[in-house]
């Protein structure tokens, strides 16, 4: 009795051990993939043993880690930057593309296609320092909300890929975040 009262604790106490981590995912095989590589990458003497120095893992920024729905969040403050900006530049209340920001014009701004974004990219990101530019995110990041959930963007994260991302670094692993946005916009 005394064997399986021990046993049935060690039982309990691992699956304990299991909800504990990754708490925001769904029990199942894509929990349980994890867990095990971790486990089996982490334990020295196994033959799927990582040292730590060589532990990474990458991992995509938009629609991963961060919301890309409805527009990217450097593209929805690329907009917001238009229509700050546009007081000083009147000559855009009639210049396309940026008469298609300040209407609302997504049809219009679609049209514009890669040529359209690079006018609007270099108007709202160039002729500033890192830092100015580090600032200006800053500021956008404390006031910006996002358009369909009101939230702020910085709100606008997976808690479960957030707690993947924990879970891998208390197990030494690197991780790298790529993106298709800019670095300078990312890091603020």
């Amino acid at each position: 009795m005394k064997h399986m009262v021990m046993w049935l604790f060690v039982l309990c106490s691992a699956v304990v051990q299991a909800q504990a981590l990754l708490p925001s995912w769904n029990d199942g095989p894509s929990k349980e993939a994890i867990i095990s590589f971790v486990e089996r990458t982490t334990r020295e003497g196994s033959p799927d043993y990582i040292v730590p120095a060589k532990r990474i893992a990458v991992f995509d920024n938009d629609g991963t880690l961060w919301s890309e729905q409805p527009i990217y969040a450097q593209v929805a403050f690329m907009m917001d930057r238009i229509k700050t900006l546009a007081p000083q530049n009147p000559q855009w209340q009639t210049e396309q593309p940026f008469k298609a920001v300040l209407e609302g014009d997504l049809a219009t701004l679609k049209e514009g296609g890669h040529d359209g974004f690079v006018q609007l990219f270099t108007a709202t990101h160039a002729g500033m320092t890192s830092e100015a530019f580090h600032d200006v995110v800053q500021q956008w990041l404390a006031t910006a909300l996002h358009p369909k959930t009101g939230r702020p963007y910085t709100e606008m994260v997976y808690q479960p890929m957030l707690e993947l991302l924990d879970y891998l670094r208390a197990n030494d692993f690197k991780p790298f975040i790529v993106s298709g946005g800019g670095l300078e916009f990312m890091r603020p």
